[in-house]
């Protein structure tokens, strides 16, 4: 099944030096970059971390520092990277809990603007646990009755995750061949940063979602508690979590 889209989309997929979205790194990305029209270009990068990679971490994707060490950083590859998926929809298996948040994170490391909050994402993981409750290998057999060679590369994984999305199509009559369903199919939460810290209420309202003021207001957080703001800055929290505190912080000054 040829994927109904109106802006092209990016499936995805990282190899990274671990789960940690604040203190981990990229080592390996690789997408499959699908247009409208069914047009197909791939790319996949190898990108030095700039920190150890754990030896625990290698066995799982088998790359290792003496495999980067000559790679570019992300840094590097940020500008290139952003302009090659400026105005894609995403996708992944995985993605919306960890690949998207480490990617903004990376993004903003390299301090390369790019406005993903207008995007739409699909994870297909997500779709999959909805259907039918199991890893990407166990998806990728189920429905395309392949075996996955070379699981846990990123290479690998994108190209299954892509062909796993058109079986999905092809098997549930239920999901329709449409980015905006997808995304809000395969979405558990309606977050307002990407690692969940906000979401958003019922009424469209940023609220806190951890801690002890889970559910709260933020913008009533930020007021009845002024050391607040202060504790997620200096804390280790993501870089897009404490942009978009500031920008809702900046916002009540600006409404006084």
């Amino acid at each position: 099944m040829q994927l109904n889209l109106r802006n092209p989309l990016v499936f995805f997929d990282l190899e990274t030096t671990g789960i940690n979205i604040v203190k981990d790194r990229i080592v390996e990305i690789s997408y499959v970059k699908v247009h409208p029209n069914g047009k197909e270009e791939s790319k996949t990068y190898r990108i030095n971390p700039g920190i150890p990679i754990p030896p625990q971490t290698t066995a799982i994707h088998g790359i290792s520092d003496e495999d980067v060490k000559d790679a570019p950083t992300f840094k590097e590859i940020a500008k290139t990277l952003a302009a090659q998926i400026e105005g894609c929809d995403l996708a992944g298996y995985n993605s919306n809990r960890f690949d998207i948040p480490l990617l903004v994170e990376e993004f903003l490391r390299a301090d390369v603007d790019i406005d993903l909050n207008r995007r739409k994402f699909i994870d297909v993981q997500t779709i999959f646990h909805k259907m039918e409750q199991r890893t990407l290998a166990a998806a990728y057999k189920f429905y395309c009755e392949k075996e996955l060679d070379n699981a846990h590369t990123s290479e690998a994984d994108t190209m299954a995750t892509y062909e796993v999305l058109k079986a999905q199509l092809d098997r549930y009559p239920d999901l329709q061949n449409d980015v905006n369903f997808l995304s809000e199919f395969s979405s558990f939460t309606n977050n307002v940063d990407f690692a969940g810290r906000m979401v958003y209420n019922e009424e469209g309202k940023e609220v806190i979602n951890f801690g002890k003021y889970k559910g709260r207001l933020v913008e009533d957080v930020l007021k009845t508690d002024p050391g607040y703001y202060s504790w997620v800055m200096n804390g280790d929290f993501p870089l897009n979590t404490k942009k978009i505190l500031t920008e809702i912080k900046l916002r009540g000054f600006n409404s006084k």
